[in-house]
């Protein structure tokens, strides 16, 4: 498996595909996040947008190889595995970016709740806001792995359902990405957020079911 996580990390820098969700997610926290404003608050709108770009990511990876390469790779490791390594890659290329984010985010964000009214240690803040950036990156990874191939392979399909998962995951009552976003929201009026571990376990959970759902799809539907 590592031999193809390093296959297909290195297929996705030289793509270069990566680009478009990066910038519109480093686009995304340039309009809404200013030096100044609340941490928490800051941190909720990273770990928000990081969503859409983590499904985004997962496209670019199990869309992206060559059909001939594709068809090497699944004949020698097993389509299964190939597949797992481009979900897998994805996701770490989601949490990569998101660690970024935050860390940035942290640094430059008024460490205090909305309002400055009460502190915020920004060491707090963190340690609430990575879980709930880590979160979204997950839920954003099954929402590309349940939105494109092998389940959609029509992209007139696979995108819109892909968007529209990505926005449920984030508003839906009940998700674990809106559970850990509304945490950071709330926490920023009362200066205090627990960290998201519960949301974040729930995430993990459905992450693991939608990659392994994908991998047995591919293999059952593989010639």
């Amino acid at each position: 498996m590592t031999a193809l996580l390093r296959y297909q990390a290195d297929l996705l820098v030289r793509s270069q595909r990566w680009l478009p969700p990066v910038i519109l997610y480093a686009a995304f926290l340039g309009i809404g996040v200013q030096s100044g404003q609340p941490v928490l608050d800051s941190l909720g709108y990273t770990a928000a947008g990081l969503l859409p770009a983590a499904a985004w990511l997962v496209r670019i990876c199990v869309t992206g190889e060559p059909d001939a390469a594709h068809a090497c790779v699944a004949a020698a490791r097993g389509p299964a595995r190939a597949h797992l390594a481009c979900l897998l890659t994805a996701l770490l290329a989601s949490v990569a970016l998101g660690v970024v984010a935050t860390a940035v985010v942290t640094l430059i964000s008024d460490p205090a709740s909305n309002g400055h009214r009460v502190p915020v240690p920004l060491l707090r803040a963190g340690a609430a806001g990575l879980p709930a950036t880590l979160t979204c990156a997950l839920l954003g990874a099954a929402v590309g792995a349940l939105t494109n191939r092998p389940l959609l392979r029509s992209t007139g399909r696979a995108v819109p359902a892909m968007l529209l998962g990505a926005l449920l995951a984030v508003v839906l009552t009940g998700s674990p990405a809106q559970a850990a976003v509304q945490g950071l929201v709330t926490g920023s009026r009362t200066g205090h957020a627990p960290v998201p571990l519960l949301p974040l376990a729930g995430a993990a959970l459905l992450t693991a079911a939608a990659f392994a759902v994908a991998a047995r799809l591919t293999a059952r539907r593989a010639p």
